[in-house]
């Protein structure tokens, strides 16, 4: 087969192979171990937490990247808030392909032992 005939017969490979599969629980415990290095030790702070945002968002990206899982596109969305007994829903629309897109989430609370609420936050 001359390479001619192979370009025209459409060789590139678009989808994963097996081993090269977004794989949620894996990519979940990286964020886990990204948000608890990140929030553990902190209180909530209406003025840092858009650089903590930031700065999560970044590490999880750059922990995807080096997962080296070339067919993929990352989306990372880091939301942080406070923790005063009120509840957050999400939603994300999207074109899907069941056999190949996946996503991975976690949920961060720092219980903190302090009585003012303001010290407690969530990150979803």
């Amino acid at each position: 087969m001359t390479e001619d005939s192979r370009a025209a017969t459409g060789t590139y490979t678009i989808r994963p192979r097996f081993e090269q599969k977004f794989r949620p629980q894996v990519v979940e415990k990286l964020i886990h171990a990204i948000l608890v290095e990140g929030l553990s030790d902190k209180q909530y702070s209406q003025d840092l937490c858009k650089t903590w945002t930031e700065q999560i968002s970044d590490s999880i990206k750059t922990k995807l990247k080096e997962l080296n899982l070339d067919r993929y596109k990352y989306v990372v969305q880091v939301v942080i808030g406070e923790q005063r007994g009120e509840g957050v829903k999400m939603n994300c629309r999207c074109f899907w392909d069941s056999d190949t897109d996946n996503y991975a989430r976690d949920i961060f609370m720092n219980v903190s032992h302090y009585p003012n609420p303001r010290n407690q936050f969530q990150c979803i």
